[in-house]
């Protein structure tokens, strides 16, 4: 479902010329967040994170940007944003409930960054007060049937969505995809996710409190961007559950016509957080995830005559990488008719198909 860029009272011009493109790209975007919570706000406030870490933070950084509207329905967190906002000498308004703040402000830009229980009905009230975008935390929907009423409401009232796949904005991962040529053809990928959280189990279909789709939606999402492949009919093996019938592991295989070995795995029974990507190349080796990005290329060998070793490649990592504030800078870009959006909605359901293919092999 492609979109032209609408901003507000502007049609999308492309072939203007760059006079009136200049001035285009100088409008100051109102935003609102709805969803005051951790990755709307809180996480701005982690001393190891690497900020912005909430789009409250990363809207704040954006000189394009004023955000003039915040909304919770936790009192708590809505006040203390308040309070954190007036401290910046920002005065936007806070409401404690959607219905309020749509009835009061009309933003270019709306963040739905609330639960996943509440993301069909948060986004369809964001799309239907016709904002010029929305931003959607990951994963679109509980589900695709949930997804694709999204995608129905968003083509309605042509208000295209982009769903936050961090991943997509980060420097390194970029890095990682620029790479990709400079290994030659690919011969495996091992993609994994390690966690305490569970992995599946059906009562939590509910809510959306397992690591399947909480965490798998970015796992699933990095493959499909860094690669370009869709993956489909897996082959789902080492499944693991525990006394409760909890599934806390699973690898799922999938094999194309370019790529002959993928592997999806995550487990839900580790005693630490790890995230992260291994891609073996003819010539060479990617390995990249939370806090590491490493790059090899075939070189002749130091160690024995007449082969080859693979070497550290000569590329620059950044340090870093910006995956946030990227991610809002495309948002700007996308409004100002500069540029697409790179994490479409139609991208972030196909994911979550690749997820419920994943699931039913899970059940």
């Amino acid at each position: 479902m492609p979109f032209l860029v609408r901003a507000q009272g502007v049609p999308a011009c492309p072939g203007a010329d760059n006079d009136f493109m200049g001035i285009f790209a100088r409008k100051k975007y109102t935003a609102a967040v709805v969803g005051l919570g951790r990755i709307g706000f809180s996480l701005g406030m982690d001393a190891k994170r690497e900020q912005p870490a909430s789009h409250t933070m990363a809207l704040m950084a954006n000189r394009s940007i004023e955000i003039i509207a915040g909304a919770d329905c936790d009192v708590h967190r809505a006040d203390e944003w308040k309070s954190f906002m007036e401290s910046k000498r920002r005065a936007p308004a806070v409401f404690y409930s959607t219905k309020e703040l749509y009835g009061s402000v009309h933003p270019d830009i709306v963040v739905v960054a609330v639960n996943e229980a509440s993301h069909l009905g948060e986004c369809l009230d964001a799309i239907q007060s016709r904002p010029s975008l929305v931003i959607l935390e990951k994963p679109v929907a509980l589900d695709t049937a949930e997804a694709m009423k999204i995608r129905a409401a968003a083509s309605e009232f042509s208000v295209p969505v982009m769903v936050n796949h961090e991943r997509r904005f980060s420097a390194d991962y970029i890095a990682a995809r620029d790479f990709l040529p400079r290994i030659g053809e690919i011969q495996r990928v091992r993609a994994e996710l390690d966690s305490g959280l569970r992995v599946y189990a059906p009562q939590f279909e509910k809510d959306g409190s397992y690591s399947l789709i909480h965490d798998g939606t970015h796992l699933v999402d990095i493959v499909r961007f860094l690669l370009g492949v869709e993956l489909s009919s897996p082959r789902v093996t080492g499944i693991f559950r525990d006394k409760d019938g909890i599934v806390r592991n699973f690898t799922a295989h999938y094999a194309t016509s370019r790529i002959p070995d993928i592997e999806i795995s995550m487990s839900g029974r580790s005693k630490f957080f790890s995230f992260g990507i291994d891609i073996l190349g003819t010539l060479g080796r990617i390995c990249i995830g939370n806090g590491y990005a490493k790059f090899y290329e075939r070189r002749e060998s130091r160690l024995y005559t007449g082969f080859y070793s693979l070497s550290n490649a000569k590329i620059r990592v950044p340090k870093k990488t910006g995956y946030f504030s990227n991610m809002v800078q495309n948002a700007v870009d996308f409004l100002s008719a500069r540029a697409p959006l790179v994490s479409p909605l139609d991208e972030a359901i196909a994911d979550l198909r690749v997820l419920e293919e994943i699931k039913a092999q899970l059940k």
